[in-house]
């Protein structure tokens, strides 16, 4: 009798004992070999299993926004597939080895193209939702027998308490080094498209290993389904992340229509430009950023209506966002302000202003040209906190925050940071999304502002690739008089007296509507109200 069947006999109630796992127990060396790979298989099986979990909650947040909603949905149903897994396992009985590489070459298969798949029914479906849940649900259930699995082939080795503590540390420690490993060398260095790819290739490597490992208990027939099947997946999936470029370029060109002339996964974002005939067009996360057929509307009304706001010209003046350099281009028209201070998160950002020919030109080198600009790649967050110096007048170019990191930047706490940084006759005007597509959250946006400035004054002009868009300045002082024409004091494209004079009403259609609440940390209500009302037009 051999020891695996040995140590079977000992536990005659057991579950270990009622499976018939024929697992050849050796001696010597061969028994070695068989213990390092099954724990080789417990530590990638932790691995894995939580970097499926965190690129599909990723992709699904950049594709649908509101990161903390689709992280917690992708964790309860990872887990309530795994719970289930992990119960059904125990009807599993027979050759636990036949199913175990079974299990760990369709892991490896569904876990690897999982990214992909996703991608493919977002850009040619309706159904990314249900690509969604069905990938997610599968993956966790199959993850969800592995431990038990495991624990059971290990039965012939040692104790079942000592296996439990070995295989639950290791498969531990592989989810810490997965976690780690996610935001700070697999997201900046390969994506989630390659990512994916590259840990599926891994998943397939423990059924490979447990199949070389014990072929010896395998029928000649199964070894040889489970080889071909394992190479063909394999080189599926070395193939995919060879032209992963190439696959990313093509998802691109149909997602963005217009022909990509730049395509970058920064350590933040998905960074897209695009070109048309005349129109250049970034995108960031799919999110339009500005075309050059209007972009010159929306920046003019970002920096030259809050100038005529101002008894006098800013000295100083600080942009937070705006690393395209479009805002700073303006601000350079006026030659009395002594020092313009940028901040933005994502040095890519910057490059492309600085480096790019296409941004380049319409930002006029705006970035690179005056002495008077100075460039940080940094968090405003982090920035206003330093509280460096008080600015004359400070503007927010920021994204829109259809994410919990974006929305931070859009609350109470960050307007009271903004309001620390400011001279006391100081102005400050952010951009607020469109109040007519995304109303409530626009009039979130003014009440925030109005927890920290006693005085505020929202406008919105027409910018035909976004629609109606609104800004809102905020002061700790009263603004002019309305009745006062207000013309801007440089050369423009859009803006005129009679314009400025229009932008502060507000139709019936789009005014405040009652009940809006203020936007914190702790209650980021502006996420949302912001994923409502793009989510109810269809963007």
């Amino acid at each position: 009798m051999d020891e695996a069947t040995t140590a079977a006999s000992t536990h005659p109630n057991t579950q270990e004992s009622q499976d018939k796992v024929y697992l050849a127990g050796r001696s010597g060396r061969e028994k070695s070999v068989e213990i390092v790979t099954l724990i080789y298989a417990v530590f990638v099986a932790g691995l894995c299993s939580i970097i499926y979990e965190l690129l599909i909650a990723t992709t699904a947040a950049y594709f649908q926004g509101d990161s903390i909603k689709w992280f917690s949905i992708t964790i309860g149903l990872y887990m309530a597939a795994m719970g289930i897994g992990a119960y059904l396992s125990k009807f599993v009985t027979g050759n636990l080895l036949t199913y175990f590489i079974a299990m760990e070459i369709a892991l490896g298969a569904l876990g690897g193209f999982s990214i992909p798949l996703l991608y493919f029914s977002f850009s040619h479906t309706d159904f990314f939702i249900v690509y969604y849940v069905v990938l997610t649900l599968a993956i966790g259930f199959l993850i969800g027998l592995e431990i038990p699995f495991l624990t059971r082939l290990l039965q012939g080795y040692d104790s079942l308490r000592v296996n439990i503590a070995h295989i639950l540390s290791l498969d531990y420690f592989g989810a810490l080094i997965a976690t780690v490993a996610f935001p700070l060398f697999l997201l900046p260095f390969f994506g989630i498209f390659q990512s994916g790819l590259f840990f599926g290739l891994i998943n397939l490597t423990i059924g490979l290993f447990v199949l070389w490992c014990f072929r010896r208990a395998l029928s000649a027939r199964a070894a040889r389904i489970f080889f071909v099947a394992s190479v063909t997946i394999g080189l599926l999936a070395v193939a995919a992340v060879v032209f992963a470029d190439d696959l990313i370029g093509a998802w691109n060109a149909r997602v963005y229509k217009s022909r990509i002339i730049y395509a970058e996964r920064s350590r933040y974002q998905q960074i897209v430009l695009t070109r048309y005939k005349d129109d250049v067009r970034l995108y960031l996360d799919g999110n339009l950023q500005f075309s050059s057929l209007d972009e010159y509307r929306y920046h003019e009304a970002l920096v030259h209506i809050p100038m005529t706001q101002r008894r006098d010209i800013p000295k100083h003046v600080l942009v937070l966002g705006g690393g395209d350099g479009l805002a700073v281009r303006e601000l350079l028209k006026y030659k009395e302000i002594a020092k313009i201070t940028l901040v933005d998160l994502d040095p890519a950002i910057l490059r492309l202003a600085r480096e790019n020919p296409h941004v380049r030109s319409l930002n006029e080198k705006s970035l690179t040209k005056d002495p008077r600009v100075r460039v940080i790649a940094g968090d405003a967050f982090g920035y206003l906190q330093k509280q460096e110096f008080l600015y004359d007048l400070i503007l927010i170019d920021l994204p829109d925050p259809n994410n919990t990191g974006l929305a931070r930047l859009y609350s109470a706490e960050f307007y009271r940071l903004v309001k620390m940084n400011l001279a006391p006759d100081g102005l400050v005007t952010t951009q607020s999304t469109s109040p007519y597509y995304a109303g409530k959250a626009f009039w979130t946006i003014e009440k925030t502002l109005g927890a920290e400035f006693s005085y505020r004054r929202p406008y919105h002009v027409s910018v035909p690739s976004f629609g109606d868009w609104g800004f809102i300045m905020a002061s700790r002082q009263a603004f002019p008089d309305l009745q006062k024409r207000f013309d801007p004091l440089v050369e423009t494209r859009y803006l005129d007296g009679d314009l400025i004079a229009s932008v502060f009403h507000f139709p019936a259609d789009i005014a405040k509507p009652d009940g809006v609440t203020v936007s914190t940390l702790d209650r980021p209500v502006i996420l949302d109200h912001y994923l409502q009302g793009w989510q109810y037009w269809g963007h």
